[in-house]
């Protein structure tokens, strides 16, 4: 069964950030659009995460209810942030050393890694242990933000084709948020354009990319491939 935002809207007061947008993911999903098009509000509305200050409608059906650390968990933009730099990797799980252990080895970090910190870690190995992090409480679905914007072109290609695997393996849904096109194909098969707080174009991803509809997404279609030519 997917997972369906039938309706959701975000407001700064008066103003509308995101407006009315919907979506299904029936299996993995990317919503594309440039900084401030509204897709990492629509991250933070799933999870409960929205600034005070801003107001949110949120109407969806899902097989699962929605609880951020059991149901839903995220893996963030930026490894080199998200975990305490003075704190032992084995320290920053919320389960046992074991079952730590399980989770390093299905992101394909041996054991050592535990005792180590996190500024001994690369880019592509601290990426890796914040997915392990968000598999450790088994998520129904995995939602990323641009996971891949701090790292180089093969840690990026690692940490994406990691994250395919790992949806085949388990079975959860994806959530990718990103302004890369070229990203989203490598790991997802349907796709939504976001603009101004509204999705302009949806569908198959491989049907959007080969015959965008819309000025826009043709524009972030020939930005994504501008140095390579694109190729089913």
């Amino acid at each position: 069964m997917s997972f369906i935002c039938k309706s959701l809207t975000i407001k700064d007061g008066e103003k509308i950030l995101v407006d009315d947008i919907s979506f299904a993911i029936e299996d993995s999903f990317a919503l594309v659009g440039e900084s401030g098009s509204g897709k990492s509000l629509t991250l933070k509305a799933i999870l409960g995460m929205l600034p005070q200050n801003l107001t949110s409608s949120f109407d969806y059906d899902s097989p699962f209810e929605l609880k951020r650390g059991a149901s839903v968990s995220i893996v963030v933009q930026n490894p080199f942030t998200a975990l305490s730099p003075l704190t032992k990797i084995k320290n920053q799980f919320l389960i046992d050393e074991q079952k730590a252990r399980e989770y390093m080895e299905m992101v394909e970090l041996d054991e050592n890694f535990l005792e180590r910190y996190p500024p001994e870690l690369s880019g592509g190995q601290l990426q890796r242990v914040t997915i392990a992090f968000a598999l450790s409480c088994n998520p129904k679905i995995l939602l990323l933000d641009e996971p891949t914007t701090a790292l180089d072109s093969g840690s990026k290609d690692g940490i994406l084709d990691l994250i395919n695997s790992l949806q085949k393996q388990n079975g959860f849904k994806t959530l990718f948020v990103t302004h890369d096109i070229d990203s989203s194909l490598k790991i997802c098969k349907k796709i939504a354009i976001i603009r101004d707080g509204k999705i302009i174009e949806q569908g198959d991803i491989l049907e959007v990319v080969k015959n965008p509809k819309q000025k826009y997404t043709k524009t972030l279609v020939e930005s994504s491939f501008k140095n390579r030519k694109f190729r089913i």
